[in-house]
C-alpha cells in the first residue's frame, strides 16, 4: 500500500449508480493512497463536488436523477477545475467525443481491468502536477479567478476591494476550517501581532454581505469563540 503521505495522494469521488462497482473502485483506490470516496445519483454526487475539494472526479455516463454529460458540464460551468474521467458502456466514437467536449479529461469504457482505471487516474494526477498552481478556487457555487482576481458566486460577478479579495482568498484555501482572527491579521494584513481593532471583523461582515447577499446558502460563518469559516450550510 502507497504511504498515504505520499504528494502523489489524490483526493477521489467516485460518482457511480452501481453500488458494488462504487465500492470496489474506493476500495482500490484506497489500497493505492488515495483519500476516495463515493456517491450513487448524479444529484447527490454533484453536489457533493461542488461542495468540497477533489482532485479527480470519476463519472459513470448512466447515473439516475442527472446523467454524468450533464452532471459534468454543470461542473465546469460552476468552475470546477477537478480533473475528471468519464466512465461508460458506450464505446462509440461519437459517444467518446461528446463525454470529451462536455468537460471530462478521460474516458474509460466499461468492462475494464482496475489496472488500467488506476494508471489512468496516477497520469491524471501527473497531468495535474505538471499543469503548476491552480489558477482559479472553487466551493460549492462561488469562483474566484487568482490571474484577473474576479468573483462570482452563481455565475454572477461579485465586485470586491483588494482586501476583501485577498480576505475570500485565505478562506476558501482553507475552506471548512476555522480561521482565526490572528490567522487573518497575519496572513491578510501582514500584521504579526493582534492589535485591539475591529479591521477584521469590519472586513468580514463587508465580505459577507457581498458574497451572500440574495442566497440562500449562506457560506462566511462566525465561529463564536473562534474565529471565522467558509462552509455550505448544512
Amino acid at each position: 500500500m502507497r504511504d498515504r503521505r505520499n504528494d502523489s495522494t489524490m483526493r477521489v469521488l467516485v460518482i457511480e449508480d452501481d453500488a458494488d462497482t462504487a465500492n470496489y473502485l474506493v476500495r482500490a483506490l484506497q489500497d493505492e493512497g488515495h483519500d476516495a470516496r463515493s456517491q450513487h445519483n448524479g444529484r447527490d454526487g454533484l453536489r457533493l463536488a461542488l461542495a468540497e475539494q477533489w482532485d479527480l472526479l470519476i463519472v459513470d455516463r448512466m447515473l439516475p436523477q442527472i446523467g454524468g454529460i450533464e452532471v459534468v458540464e454543470s461542473l465546469r460551468r460552476s468552475g470546477c477545475a477537478s480533473a475528471i474521467l468519464m466512465l461508460t458502456t458506450l464505446a462509440g466514437v461519437d459517444d467518446r467525443v461528446q463525454g470529451l467536449n462536455a468537460g471530462a479529461d478521460d474516458y474509460l469504457v466499461k468492462p475494464f481491468a482496475v489496472a488500467e482505471l488506476l494508471a489512468r487516474v496516477a497520469a491524471l494526477g501527473r497531468r495535474a502536477e505538471r499543469s503548476g498552481a491552480a489558477t482559479s478556487l472553487s466551493y460549492a457555487d462561488l469562483v474566484i479567478d487568482l490571474l484577473s482576481r474576479t468573483v462570482t458566486r452563481a455565475g454572477k460577478a461579485v465586485e470586491l476591494l483588494p482586501r476583501e479579495f485577498s480576505l475570500l482568498e485565505y478562506l476558501m484555501k482553507h475552506a471548512e476550517q476555522v480561521v482565526t482572527r490572528s490567522m487573518l491579521l497575519e496572513h491578510v494584513w501582514d500584521v504579526h501581532f493582534d492589535p485591539h481593532t475591529s479591521v477584521v471583523e469590519t472586513h468580514v461582515s463587508r465580505l459577507r454581505g457581498k458574497i451572500d447577499r440574495g442566497s440562500a446558502v449562506p457560506l462566511i460563518h462566525t465561529v463564536r469563540g473562534s474565529g471565522y469559516t467558509l462552509r455550505a450550510a448544512k
